[in-house]
């Protein structure tokens, strides 16, 4: 969900003509933003997950199921103890379907830094100001441990003697205090048992307001959306006029309480110049039509009882007149932005320490994106059919492509000349690392705008994040409200708001909001499928915090060059990629001697039996910014999710051949480096477990599963085509599931049993 300002929105013609007056103001928002919090700092991370459910109407007479257009009313509800100013366990936001509510924790997840994190992540920062400063040197600090009743860390190269950078650092020793190491009651690792709580109570709250037929599910995208008769109330579709003039997707569908969700779809109709085109490559079966053309006459979305013929021959032509123009064989077609948006997903946002640490997770986490889409894959079913893909994100990002066809081709038809081509949807995979001390794995042409770009930079803010805000802003505002035009921007940053929140990439860049203290420097992680089960969310969102942790208190390099990001991103996408791809990933890992040292000084035989097993595989320095151009383009190597996730075998030796340790592998030598209560550690292991088990192809994505299901069901036919009893069997089971009346387990047997039995 993106910036939700309260006005009259200006018609698109208004906004095209005021464009550039946002995004000029938007830059100067931002300087003063950037200039005013740039040394913003906050001791204790925060962190907090979004979760899309959606309200679903089954009609048990019928055996149909219909999304069901109640969010307005729930919300009114749901919104009340916020609105009254009460401490809320969760908050509720509209999206854009009518059928959608997304849920948040009330108050965000916060963790405070073990002391050994705060030590490791000091080391490393002033490690990497010597490393800078020294030109890229691989030279490092070694830092000595002594093993005494204080356990002090002398640290044998000379600072610049500053005694008050860190009030950790004494005559040039880090101190860490024995006592301060064991757990005390309030763990660093707390929100681990709250965290699945909140989801379930989330789902409760939601559940309580509905009526016996209806319940809210976390599913990510409807399977029969844009089928006939698919809306309840009962809804149709107006190709003729409205907002998204869809063949299939009614307006009806589109939350109406807040006029940013229509203005939007509009304004990218009009900004095109023809409603968007959705293309999915067709799961070909034994039945599936050769070449599987749809009919688009016979696909309409229309109230057949209660139109006029002369009504009907309009719809009619325009649905022959399009499939005239865009029909493409083996695909399956849609032509809203409801058939992206219209799907849920799973967020989260991590408030980092200072604005390097948020640039620092920002590109780290990066080359994790398509790894955790693949690893989550919920999406197999689009417009009543199965695609041969597995996720949602292509879809989104054509579902909100306002780029013109000049933009898209570099070429202008109309009148043959060259044209500044955009690459990209405005909703896609992000194109650059932010860091400065990154910048080299950046191998992707972007296109930016150089004047904002000269302007940013002229006000003293690094070019790497300047080239990343003049990346976003070679958009157009979507949404100006009449009411927001006249801002203060030394006050407020509505404008610069506009265009950051409507470029949905898979990582987001967050300043701190103005006039909101409490809130620093923000990153986003996007590309997460939503989970069938709430224990499946939570395992997601832990394991990603986790991640953080491991890269900040190890300054564990994981970046490839970003056109490999991209790459995987593409395969990602693929049916079957968690099991069946191979995705390029990081060779090797820096992990610092110091590190080893201090581990083994505490006498955690756990650890150093770790650190044994995984030397083999990282690297000798204790930073991985190999910053020549040979080393960045052959960091990476290709891996299985298995791999990357569990980990390759290693093998004896100082090679590259020794394999990689794993990411589960590395988080459980972190969990073991610090001290957790059993009850926690063994609710963490549960969650990896849940992980791992995903990654080796023993639990089966929820893509997989649903996949399966269809297949194995007695009503299809073996021609993709997903019917409306298909679809309602498929959710009713998919309810029992989520409301703890079978488990996972019950229904992965259910669904085998009922393939094996059909396809014997």
């Amino acid at each position: 969900m993106g910036l939700l300002s309260i006005g009259e929105p200006l018609s698109w013609p208004e906004t095209k003509s005021y464009a550039e007056y946002i995004r000029e103001h938007g830059i100067k928002q931002f300087i003063n933003l950037y200039n005013l919090c740039k040394t913003k700092t906050s001791e204790v991370l925060k962190f907090g997950d979004e979760i899309e459910y959606m309200i679903v109407k089954f009609d048990h007479q019928s055996k149909k199921v219909r999304v069901s257009n109640r969010a307005i009313e729930l919300l009114k509800i749901l919104q009340e103890p916020e609105e009254n100013g009460q401490d809320c366990v969760s908050l509720w936001r509209p999206e854009f379907g009518a059928y959608m509510v997304e849920g948040t924790p009330g108050q965000p997840y916060s963790m405070n830094p073990t002391p050994l994190e705060q030590y490791l992540m000091t080391a490393n920062h002033q490690q990497q100001q010597q490393q800078d400063s020294d030109s890229g040197s691989n030279s490092t600090s070694e830092l000595i441990i002594n093993n005494d009743n204080d356990d002090n860390i002398n640290n044998e190269n000379n600072n610049d003697g500053d005694d008050d950078d860190d009030k950790n650092i004494q005559d040039d020793a880090f101190i860490i205090d024995n006592n301060n190491l064991k757990t005390s009651s309030s763990s660093p690792f707390s929100f681990v048992n709250v965290i699945e709580a909140n989801m379930r109570l989330r789902r409760k709250q939601v559940q309580d307001l509905l009526d016996d037929n209806e319940a809210v599910l976390s599913i990510s995208p409807f399977p029969t959306l844009g089928t006939l008769d698919f809306c309840e109330p009962r809804s149709f579709v107006h190709p003729t006029f409205g907002f998204s003039r869809s063949l299939f997707f009614p307006d009806e569908a589109i939350f109406t309480g807040h006029p940013r969700f229509c203005t939007i779809a509009n304004n990218i109709r009009e900004r095109r110049g023809r409603n968007v085109d959705i293309y999915l490559p067709i799961f070909r079966d034994q039945n599936t039509s050769s070449p599987f053309i749809e009919n688009f006459v016979d696909a309409l979305n229309i109230d057949h009882n209660n139109i006029d013929d002369e009504q009907k021959r309009k719809y009619e032509e325009i649905a022959n007149e399009r499939q005239r123009i865009v029909n493409k064989e083996d695909h399956i077609y849609m032509d809203a932005m409801g058939f992206g948006m219209g799907c849920c997903c799973l967020q989260v946002t991590f408030q980092a320490s200072n604005i390097d640490e948020a640039c620092c997770l920002y590109d780290q986490l990066a080359p994790l994106c398509p790894i955790m889409m693949a690893l989550s894959a919920a999406s197999p079913i689009f417009r009543g059919f199965l695609s041969d893909i597995d996720c949602r994100w292509s879809v989104i990002a054509q579902s909100v492509d306002d780029r013109t066809e000049a933009e898209i081709t570099g070429h202008c038809q109309e009148n043959g000349q060259s044209y500044g081509r955009i690459p990209k949807s405005r909703y896609d995979s992000i194109d650059l690392y932010i860091s400065p001390q990154h910048v080299h794995y950046n191998d992707i042409n972007v296109v930016y705008n150089e004047r904002y770009y000269e302007q940013m930079v002229n006000n003293h803010i690094p070019s790497s994040i300047a080239k990343h805000i003049a990346h976003l802003f070679i958009r157009d505002p979507l949404v100006i409200f009449k009411e927001k035009m006249d801002v203060d921007d030394t006050k407020e940053s509505d404008h610069f708001e506009n265009i950051q929140s409507t470029n949905w990439q898979t990582m987001r860049f967050k300043p701190p909001p103005l006039g909101q203290l409490e809130i620093g420097w923000r990153v986003e992680f996007r590309p997460m499928e939503l989970q069938l089960t709430d224990t499946e969310n939570a395992a997601l969102v832990i394991f990603i915090v986790l991640l953080t942790r491991l890269i900040l208190s190890f300054n564990l390099n994981l970046l490839i060059p970003m056109s490999k990001v991209e790459e995987n991103m593409k395969v990602a996408q693929e049916r079957d990629a968690v099991k069946n791809k191979r995705f390029w990933f990081r060779r090797n890992i820096s992990f610092p001697q110091n590190i080893r040292e201090h581990l083994r000084v505490r006498r955690k035989p756990q650890c150093w039996s770790s650190i044994k097993q995984l030397s083999n595989c990282f690297t000798s320095t204790s930073s991985g910014y190999d910053r020549s151009k040979k080393n960045i383009e052959n960091c990476c190597v290709q891996l299985t999710i298995d791999e990357i996730i569990n980990g390759t075998h290693v093998n004896d030796g100082d090679d590259d051949s020794s394999g990689f340790p794993g990411l589960i592998p590395l988080l459980n030598f972190y969990l073991d480096s610090v001290e957790i209560d059993a009850e926690t550690r063994c609710k963490l292991n549960l969650y990896l477990r849940l992980i791992s088990s995903r990654a080796k192809g023993e639990l089966p994505t929820a893509a997989q599963l649903i996949r399966r299901f269809v297949i194995g069901h007695n009503d299809y036919h073996n021609d993709s085509r997903v019917s409306s009893r298909i679809a309602y069997d498929l959710l009713q089971q998919l309810n029992q599931l989520q409301t703890d009346q079978i488990t996972l387990e019950q229904l992965i047997k259910n669904i085998d049993d009922n393939f094996n039995k059909k396809n014997q």
